[in-house]
C-alpha cells in the first residue's frame, strides 16, 4: 500500500469516526420514540392582572387575541430542535400540555390585560366584533442544536377596526447558555415566550 493511500484510508476512518460522534451526540438531545415523558411542559404567564381588578366595556372595543398560525413541524406536541438549516429533531423526554400555538395565544392575552389594563378576550367569535386584532405566524419556538439556544420568533399581525391600514412587526427573543435536556429547555422557553408577549404588548399600547 502506497503512502498516499494509506493517508486517504486514514482520513476515511476519522471522517466516518467523527459522523459516528456526530451522530451519538444528538441522539443524546432528541428523541423519535413515543414513550411519554415524566412531566408535561407549559407556558405560563410572568405578569397577570392583580386579583380582583376588572376590565368592562363592549365587546366591538376589545382587544382580540386570535390563535397564531404555524408550520406543521411547530404545531405538535412535541419540542423542535434545530439541527442545521436543513434538519430538525425533537427534544428528548419533553413534550407540550397544549399546543404551543394556544397557549402562546393565552400568555399574550394575559400579558395585555397586565399592561394595557383594557379588555382582551381570546379567540372563538369574538374576531368578528373586537376594536384590534392581533394575530400572526410563529414561526419558532424550540431548542437550537448549533447555538445551545431557545428561541421564539412571531410575526405579529395588528388589525385595527375603521379602515386603519394593517400593521405587521416580527418580535423575537433568545435565551442563550441552555442545557439541551427538558428542564433546562422548559424554563427558557417560557421566559422567552414571555419576552415576546411583553414586546407584542408594549407595541399594541404604544
Amino acid at each position: 500500500m502506497t503512502r498516499l493511500h494509506k493517508i486517504r484510508v486514514g482520513s476515511i476512518y476519522r471522517a466516518g469516526f467523527m459522523a459516528v460522534a456526530a451522530a451519538l451526540t444528538l441522539s443524546g438531545c432528541v428523541s423519535l420514540g413515543t414513550k411519554p415523558p415524566d412531566e408535561l411542559m407549559r407556558l405560563t404567564p410572568q405578569e397577570t392582572a392583580p386579583a380582583g381588578a376588572t376590565s368592562s366595556g363592549q365587546l366591538s372595543e376589545a382587544i382580540v387575541v386570535l390563535d397564531p398560525e404555524a408550520d406543521r413541524g411547530l404545531d405538535v406536541l412535541r419540542v423542535p430542535v434545530t439541527v442545521d438549516a436543513s434538519s430538525v429533531a425533537y427534544l428528548k423526554d419533553a413534550l407540550w400540555i397544549e399546543k404551543p400555538t394556544r397557549q402562546f395565544r393565552s400568555v399574550l392575552a394575559e400579558t395585555l390585560r397586565a399592561r394595557t389594563g383594557q379588555l382582551v378576550v381570546e379567540g372563538g367569535d369574538f374576531e368578528v366584533t373586537g376594536r384590534t386584532l392581533i394575530g400572526g405566524r410563529l414561526l419558532q419556538m424550540g431548542y437550537d442544536a448549533q447555538r445551545s439556544a431557545v428561541i421564539v420568533r412571531f410575526d405579529a399581525i395588528r388589525t385595527d377596526r375603521g379602515g386603519a391600514p394593517i400593521q405587521s412587526r416580527r418580535f423575537e427573543a433568545v435565551v442563550s447558555g441552555v442545557e439541551a435536556k427538558a428542564k433546562p429547555v422548559g424554563v427558557a422557553l417560557n421566559q422567552a415566550a414571555n419576552d415576546v408577549a411583553r414586546q407584542v404588548a408594549d407595541w399594541v399600547k404604544g
